[in-house]
């Protein structure tokens, strides 16, 4: 007898994924529901644009379902999932876009000039960054990779990943001084 899908809400997720490789397509949905949101705000804090990070997060879980089949331990589908968003930002950022990048030198001009923007958001400063340097950084700092880790999943070589942590930390620091500078003002204040 077929589990109904509220008993998949309850179920751990090791045994929801084996089900799923299995071909049940209740067991699946119910992997995009929990993993839906942060597939999204992973692909969101990616790429800055919120309709680009649905059609990517769609993508994702496409290709979950055509491949679902390759996970070797369900316990470790999370990090597999990860794998998988990453290698669709990576796909997504190599096939170019004409326009992408047009308004890069202008926005880190006025990110840079314009400090006294206290609301600047720490999603508009990455998205300032060179792609690299943001995917880069948000895998660190938001997923919690490890220097290692993201060179292994994004084929960047080690030094440079940890080059473009440094730098882009200390490239966003710079942008987003305005905070401190405000807070110093409220402190003195």
């Amino acid at each position: 007898m077929p589990a109904t899908p509220g008993h998949y809400a309850e179920g751990p997720e090791a045994l929801i994924v084996s089900l799923a490789m299995h071909g049940d397509r209740q067991a699946f949905e119910e992997l995009v529901r929990r993993r839906q949101s942060w597939v999204r705000n992973l692909m969101r804090r990616c790429c800055n644009d919120e309709n680009l990070a649905d059609d990517l997060s769609q993508q994702v879980f496409l290709q979950s379902w055509r491949k679902i089949r390759q996970v070797r331990e369900p316990s470790r589908f999370g990090p597999w999932l990860k794998r998988l968003a990453i290698n669709e930002w990576l796909q997504h950022s190599r096939k170019g876009d004409a326009l992408r990048g047009a308004d890069n030198e202008e926005q880190i001009a006025t990110v840079n000039v314009d400090k006294t923007g206290v609301a600047m958001d720490l999603d508009k400063a990455l998205a300032a960054l060179p792609e690299a340097v943001s995917m880069c950084i948000v895998l660190s700092y938001y997923e919690r990779m490890t220097h290692t880790e993201i060179a292994e999943f994004t084929n960047i070589q080690l030094g440079t990943v940890k080059s473009h942590i440094r730098r882009g930390s200390e490239n966003l620091r710079q942008m987003l001084s305005a905070y401190d500078d405000a807070t110093a003002t409220e402190d003195a204040g």
